[in-house]
């Protein structure tokens, strides 16, 4: 796996360089947001591990401008920034996955390789799927309603396939966890929910029929109202 990490701490890049190098991961190091940009654009990278706080470019507009420039490489957060807002503007602006300083450093290798899983499994044999107006093409990676094409994130088309995979049928948070995050829910996190409402905006806001429902007390479910 190769990985591009954009921070301006020489310690904490240096720490993570060396954890991930550790993996046999190939890892290369940008301290500002214009030199994490040139990189991101000039190479393929399987992973891109961001900081907020950026000199030159901050890692919200660095993570907008990526994905302007049509840069699908999942994009993970690391900052101490952590509130809600705060991470509603990370996946606003293009990210993945947030993952909060401190951290452990296990945490985040499992949170890579769920990140590059899911941007390098190949097309399902069926490449459409389908529910009222919505369509999600699996082998261009492209999701659109009423004709619309609407722009997701990595980590957001896995979760709408999950749940257009599983229509009609109430999935917990513990389901989402362990088959789009590839991870053990932790019921201190809500991470899922943000990640669900934020997709929710996408494909229901500008909608009369909506498709994703909350099921209080148990999770949510994709079914036509």
């Amino acid at each position: 796996m190769k990985v591009l990490i954009v921070e301006d701490e020489p310690k904490l890049a240096g720490f993570i360089q060396k954890g991930l190098q550790e993996q046999t991961w190939d890892v290369e190091v940008a301290y500002d947001g214009q030199i994490g940009r040139s990189l991101a654009l000039s190479n393929h990278y399987d992973v891109i591990v961001l900081d907020v706080n950026l000199p030159k470019i901050n890692g919200y507009e660095l993570a907008a401008l990526l994905r302007q420039e049509n840069i699908r490489t999942p994009i993970l957060m690391l900052t101490a920034m952590g509130t809600l807002n705060d991470k509603l503007a990370g996946f606003e602006a293009g990210a993945d996955d947030y993952l909060v300083k401190p951290f452990e450093f296990q945490e985040l290798i499992v949170r890579l390789r769920a990140l590059q899983k899911r941007s390098s499994e190949t097309p399902q044999t069926t490449n459409i799927l389908k529910i009222a107006d919505l369509e999600l093409d699996l082998n261009e990676c492209i999701a659109r309603r009423s004709g619309k094409r609407i722009e997701l994130t990595a980590k957001e088309f896995g979760l709408l396939e999950y749940f257009m995979r599983n229509r009609g049928r109430v999935v917990s948070r513990v389901d989402i966890a362990e088959k789009v995050w590839d991870i053990h829910f932790d019921t201190g996190t809500n991470t899922i929910d943000v990640y669900v409402n934020f997709l929710r905006k996408k494909i229901d806001r500008d909608f009369t029929q909506k498709l994703i429902h909350t099921v209080v007390g148990m999770g949510y479910i994709m079914k036509e109202s």
